[in-house]
């Protein structure tokens, strides 16, 4: 529990969009909790207690305010602690780990007691493990009965509940209501599910659309443009929006990911419903909607010359990754080629080996790769061979890519082939880890020599501690200086 007044009472009082999802507000006298941009009438200072999750907002007692929906606000970011073990339980939660199985499971994957797991979510979330899931359950079920026209039943399955009973139980223990007494109106059908995603301003969409359009692999990923809006001269850079197709559970779908105002609108379409909580999971971290850019940038604007580059692109976010072992075959293959050319063989590897759907071509599995012969792919045969090698230890659960970073760093560069900067990426992609820096990068070195003066590696490596924890970050903003003559002059 944070502790009142100083910053979080004078956030509170104007309302700072910049809080929002960083604590909610517990009104003692209504026993409803809120986010701090609620509309409300501002409750007395007395009256009120600041929670670090909503899930703590709610272990203590207090339900969710109808009007400013705290399902709504952006997420907290899993790294906002030191500890490593509640990152990685966050993680494993997020998809959906305590959804099927027991904490006392959880603690088995993660090598801790459960009192052990208690105590850290206590201390860094105010929440126990069970109460931060039930509540992602909760509020995913809310967001689909305000934004979707899904059946009850389905809605309950879609967000982790193993039977309607369960859910309804849940709702009313939450809200004092039935879900269905808060569809007021069902929205219309349409053609697939839409649903609306908050961030934190600054949030630099396009910087984003641009990295993956430059990496997206043919026949699965796409990102689109509004050519109408450009051809008519209205826009230099006209809208665009990220798209791809997937198999989960099964089921083939297709999602695309655009900007509309101050929100990301995802378009499911096929798949199944009981994926869309673990879509949307994927969807957060590819679009890395969850960052908090006031701390980033305060810590990277400390250091003079990387203040130029943050203040040209405050909202720059990290890639992330929807499907992790596509990204980790994406680094092999980028080994010593340039992003064109891994895009032109991720592509072949795609056509080769991938399964066609209905709603578009979707990568090989790890199970697919793993029966390959590798002088049957398009690159050096070390290379190819690499890829068989990873797909072998992630279809038999050698390798997964929900542990710790340290773990999936050592059991990358442990597979012949595979050296320190394909590891690298695999985290900075795959974990969405913050801090994981390429400082072996030909682009990142080159644009730190001219623009940081730094000559060696070890020295970037030195230099690039004052950005910690958000090297990630500061590798990004010189990634993209690369591309800009004014900013290398």
């Amino acid at each position: 529990m944070l502790t009142a007044g100083g910053k979080l009472e004078q956030a509170r009082r104007a309302r700072d969009p910049r809080f929002d999802g960083r604590f909610f507000i517990g009104v003692r006298t209504t026993g409803v909790y809120c986010r701090p941009v609620c509309r409300v009438k501002m409750p007395r200072a007395e009256n009120v207690t600041f929670f670090d999750s909503a899930a703590a907002a709610s272990e203590a007692g207090y339900r969710p305010c109808l009007r400013c929906r705290p399902e709504l606000a952006p997420g907290t970011p899993a790294w906002r602690g030191p500890s490593t073990t509640v990152t990685r339980a966050l993680r494993l939660i997020n998809n959906g780990a305590l959804d099927d199985g027991s904490v006392v499971v959880l603690c088995e994957r993660l090598g801790v007691t459960a009192l052990h797991l208690d105590r850290s979510f206590t201390n860094h979330l105010g929440a126990s493990p069970k109460t931060v899931a039930q509540t992602r359950c909760l509020q995913f079920a809310k967001k689909l009965i305000d934004e979707t026209s899904l059946g009850m039943t389905d809605i309950a399955l879609s967000s982790g509940y193993k039977s309607i009973r369960r859910f309804n139980k849940h709702f009313v223990q939450t809200y004092s209501r039935s879900p269905n007494s808060l569809r007021k109106t069902r929205p219309a059908a349409a053609k697939g599910i839409e649903l609306k995603i908050s961030f934190r301003e600054p949030y630099d969409f396009q910087s984003l659309l641009e990295f993956y359009r430059v990496r997206a692999v043919p026949g699965v990923e796409n990102v689109t443009v509004d050519n109408a809006l450009s051809d008519n001269g209205l826009l230099d850079n006209a809208p665009k929006s990220y798209e791809r197709s997937f198999v989960l559970d099964g089921k083939s779908g297709h999602l695309s990911v655009s900007k509309l105002d101050d929100q990301l609108v995802c378009v499911v379409q096929g798949g199944s419903t009981r994926s869309l909580m673990q879509i949307m999971s994927k969807v957060r971290s590819m679009f890395d909607v969850d960052a908090v850019p006031e701390e980033i940038n305060s810590v990277l604007c400390e250091d003079r010359i990387m203040r130029k580059l943050v203040r040209k692109r405050p909202g720059l976010r990290l890639p992330g990754a929807f499907d992790e072992f596509e990204i980790a075959v994406r680094a092999i293959v980028g080994q010593q080629v340039s992003v064109k050319g891994a895009t032109t063989v991720m592509g072949r590897i795609a056509d080769q080996y991938g399964v066609q759907t209905e709603y578009g071509r979707v990568f090989p599995s790890a199970e697919t790769l793993a029966d390959l012969d590798p002088a049957t792919l398009p690159m050096p045969l070390k290379r190819a061979t690499a890829i068989k090698l990873l797909a072998v230890a992630v279809a038999d659960g050698e390798l997964e890519f929900d542990a710790d970073e340290q773990v999936l760093y050592d059991q990358m560069i442990a597979i012949p082939g595979i050296g320190p900067w394909t590891a690298q990426y695999v985290c900075l992609r795959a974990l969405s880890n913050p801090d994981s820096f390429l400082h072996g990068d030909l682009v990142i070195r080159k644009v730190a020599e001219k623009i940081l003066g730094v000559s060696s590696e070890k020295e970037l490596i030195n230099t690039a501690q004052a950005w910690r924890p958000w090297r990630g970050y500061a590798g990004m903003h010189l990634w993209r200086a690369s591309a800009d003559p004014i900013v290398l002059k």
